[in-house]
């Protein structure tokens, strides 16, 4: 009799166990890029409420932050406006992780302009001429006779490291260029300042800035898709190894019909 209560409470024990295991909460970290940002917290906010086990931290702090993290072992999801480096995956696969990137939107980056500022386009020159300190005031490019404030991303930045490759060529910023942090902080400042010049992501173009056109297409999901305008790119999101899990049930949700729905109500630019 004894053995047979004793299994009973050791199979109800274990029963307990499992139960528990099942209705654990299962923690996911996403962190990186301030462009997927909005992407990624919508996403995780209607996941999570399909799923109320599923308790999922996002993150910014800009793309080379969000590598760093997943490199680490800080993060199970980096996210990422840009490609991960040679250097990174190399230093990656040193630390044993294995990174496999997930292109989950498409973008264009918007330069945008205080709304009171005449100028209307500018060539790809031009700006990259603004941006190594070549051209200094408006008047330069048919504008007021005002100063021109530049607003850059930091080095973190994946944005900022697009706008490298695709404009300034890989020459460096003028070094009175004012970082900012995020698409937000970049924003925040090109709207308050008259003579300012900036650039975000498509997703966060709204009425309190003008958004330029860049030799003669203006930025738009249209104009991206069709490869028209000249300053877009992939976003990503990047695992170590295939993604299992609570990460695997993730991306799929963002890859899926209702998680492109959220990429394009973001303002961003869906793959479906």
């Amino acid at each position: 009799m004894k053995r047979v209560i004793l299994a009973i409470v050791t199979l109800a024990f274990f029963l307990g166990l499992m139960e528990a295991s099942l209705h654990a909460e299962k923690k996911l970290v996403i962190q990186g890029s301030t462009t997927v940002l909005p992407i990624a917290q919508k996403c995780a906010e209607v996941f999570m409420k399909k799923h109320p086990q599923a308790n999922i931290s996002v993150r910014g702090g800009g793309s080379g932050v969000g590598i760093a993290a997943l490199i680490d072992g800080i993060c199970d999801i980096a996210t990422s406006s840009r490609p991960m480096k040679d250097k990174e995956i190399k230093k990656a696969l040193e630390k044993g992780v294995n990174p496999v990137a997930h292109v989950i939107a498409m973008d264009g980056i918007a330069v945008i302009v205080h709304p009171s500022n005449p100028v209307n386009e500018l060539t790809l020159t031009q700006l990259k001429d603004i941006y190594t300190g070549k051209i200094s005031n408006w008047a330069e490019l048919g504008g007021k006779n005002q100063k021109i404030v530049v607003i850059s991303r930091d080095v973190a930045s994946g944005t900022f490291e697009c706008f490298k490759k695709l404009v300034l060529k890989k020459e460096r910023v003028r070094p009175d260029a004012l970082l900012q942090a995020s698409n937000a902080a970049v924003l925040s400042v090109v709207k308050r300042t008259e003579g300012a010049i900036g650039y975000v992501g498509l997703g966060y173009l709204n009425s309190e800035v003008k958004a330029l056109k860049i030799e003669g297409v203006f930025p738009s999901e249209d104009t991206v898709l069709k490869g028209t305008y000249p300053i877009s790119r992939p976003l990503f999101m990047y695992t170590n190894g295939k993604p299992k899990g609570l990460a695997k049930d993730f991306i799929d949700f963002v890859l899926s019909k209702e998680g492109q729905k959220i990429v394009k109500e973001q303002g961003f630019i869906p793959l479906k």
